[in-house]
């Protein structure tokens, strides 16, 4: 099932499956600005992920010394076990529960929320990780929303270009063929802002980001006015992907990151692996904000 909710500006709509933001359109011009999730090219909107980001070594963690299985981007992503929680004129909840299911993925007790909050041009993602068991909780959570590029038909991929909100000089981090963290990649931005959209950006998948300087990134296009911006103050690492030639592109905010070559696969020791104390509440935002 989908729900919507829409003020003067926007209707977003969530698909219950996996608590997944499936469209954003304008009410003034109609525009769809979240990809489509073409099967033949890539079949998601905007998955959540927890609580793991990316692939675990070896598609398996160790915790207290017994391995548990789990695919890349964990359980919560096309997960029929979600619930809608609330919804009201400009916002809807919904809320994932540990059960058996996911206890033979990962051990632990919890709730995941997540809110979608509608606020003239802006939307609030705001999620809440909530420990329900006896022990910590261990977890790491993202977002991994595709946007429509290009916009329209008259225009090309190569029109836009993401603007960083800081001057970085950063390098990628690379990504092994099994979807492992690698070793630091090449210079992407040399005291820029910019980075310029083309269709061999992605070839090599994801271009990773470790404690960037700017907290929000801008989707611009060349020919007009239009912005998207997704800030992340909440979420220290970035992904930016998309398949290559695809007419998308992907601004996953992080908190956590896959598993390196040479992991161990303690959970535990995972990089930016979260505690969470028993009884305890997490929350982190991201924010995607539109103007036409």
């Amino acid at each position: 099932m989908r729900h919507s909710i829409q003020n003067n500006f926007f209707q977003i709509t969530v698909n219950e499956i996996g608590a997944e933001l499936c469209s954003i359109k304008s009410l003034q011009t109609n525009q769809e600005f979240l990809w489509q999730a073409d099967p033949e090219i890539w079949a998601s909107h905007a998955p959540n992920l927890f609580p793991i980001i990316g692939c675990l070594k070896n598609d398996a963690f160790i915790h207290e010394e017994k391995l548990y299985p789990m695919t890349k981007h964990g359980f919560v992503r096309n997960n029929p076990d979600i619930q809608l929680l609330a919804k009201d004129d400009n916002k809807m909840s919904f809320v994932l529960f540990s059960n058996e299911k996911t206890r033979k993925l990962y051990p632990f007790e919890f709730e995941f929320r997540i809110h979608f909050l509608l606020d003239s041009n802006t939307i609030e993602i705001k999620h809440e990780i909530i420990n329900n068991g006896h022990k910590e909780l261990l977890f790491s959570l993202g977002g991994h929303p595709a946007f429509a590029c290009p916009l329209k038909k008259e225009e090309k991929y190569t029109d836009y270009y993401l603007e960083f909100e800081k001057k970085e000089k950063v390098n990628t981090w690379n990504l092994s063929e099994g979807g492992l963290i690698g070793e630091k990649g090449k210079l992407i931005l040399d005291e820029s802002k910019i980075l310029n959209l083309h269709p061999e950006l992605f070839v090599n998948d994801a271009l990773i980001f470790k404690n960037i300087q700017s907290k929000s990134v801008s989707l611009k296009s060349k020919k007009s006015n239009f912005q998207l911006k997704v800030s992340f103050s909440d979420f220290p690492y970035l992904g930016l992907w998309a398949k290559p030639n695809a007419p998308y592109v992907c601004i996953e905010p992080w908190i956590g990151i896959a598993d390196r070559a040479d992991s161990n696969q303690e959970f535990s020791s995972k990089e930016l692996i979260q505690h969470l104390e028993t009884g305890k509440k997490f929350t982190a935002s991201y924010f995607i904000e539109i103007n036409e």
